[in-house]
């Protein structure tokens, strides 16, 4: 098939990889959701994020019912959800988000990528203070017809920034403020695209760009390890 295939290919199945990923981290959410609050969206709002996350990355309609019906299966144990704390190369800040059914594994795993890559795993605390924690709602701008009035609204239920592009309205509010921000959104009919929580640095760390390479490597290997739900980073 040629040279031209080979490279097709290359991109292709990465962006199988990426996909997979993405589904794997939805059905663990998917999972928790079901876990915490029970089968039916309709009084789990947890769960109804859930679901709509999976339709952003567009994992398949039977994927999302069979995470229901196993997260339901008394012969689930279900997810733990554990950060992990540590420093990469040249001092960079990195927290560790993962949801696993094997912490031993999990913590195992993770110190091994910190240990490869030149960096060292933390204790609990160790790194969290260097960061904000932050939910972000993303919506169809089409759903607002007043932007400017609609973000002056948007303060009284706890909007700290809005910014927007050709086809997104993003929406950021303190994790306190999460729950209060997307209930709003829902009693104004405005369906929530996706959500995400996000640990913003206080400060970031300036490095060369051999020195981000280095760091690149390591935040590379955490977020392909299948127990890793995000990775955040104070690297400028």
């Amino acid at each position: 098939m040629g040279r031209i295939f080979e490279t097709r290919k290359h991109k292709m199945f990465a962006r199988y990889a990426k996909m997979s990923k993405a589904f794997n981290r939805v059905r663990k959410d998917i999972e928790i959701a079901v876990k915490a609050g029970g089968p039916d969206p309709k009084t789990n709002s947890k769960l109804r994020i859930a679901i709509q996350n999976a339709k952003s990355v567009n994992m398949p309609k039977d994927r999302v019912e069979a995470a229901i019906k196993r997260a339901t299966s008394k012969d689930t144990t279900g997810y733990q959800e554990i950060i992990y704390e540590g420093y990469g190369p040249h001092g960079v800040a990195i927290l560790v988000e993962t949801a696993t059914d094997n912490p031993t594994r999990t913590v195992a795993n993770v110190r091994h990528h910190f240990r490869k890559h030149e960096g060292s795993l933390g204790n609990a605390g160790s790194i969290a203070f260097m960061f904000e924690k932050k939910g972000l709602i993303k919506i169809n701008k089409n759903a607002v017809n007043d932007l400017e009035n609609f973000e002056l609204e948007m303060i009284d239920f706890g909007l700290d920034e809005l910014s927007y592009d050709d086809d997104f309205i993003y929406i950021y509010t303190s994790f306190q403020d999460f729950g209060t921000m997307q209930k709003a959104l829902e009693e104004k009919n405005i369906e929530i695209t996706a959500t995400e929580v996000q640990y913003i640095p206080n400060t970031y760390k300036e490095l060369t760009e051999e020195q981000q390479k280095e760091v690149n490597e390591l935040l590379e290997a955490l977020e392909d390890d299948d127990d890793v739900q995000a990775v955040h980073h104070n690297m400028q």
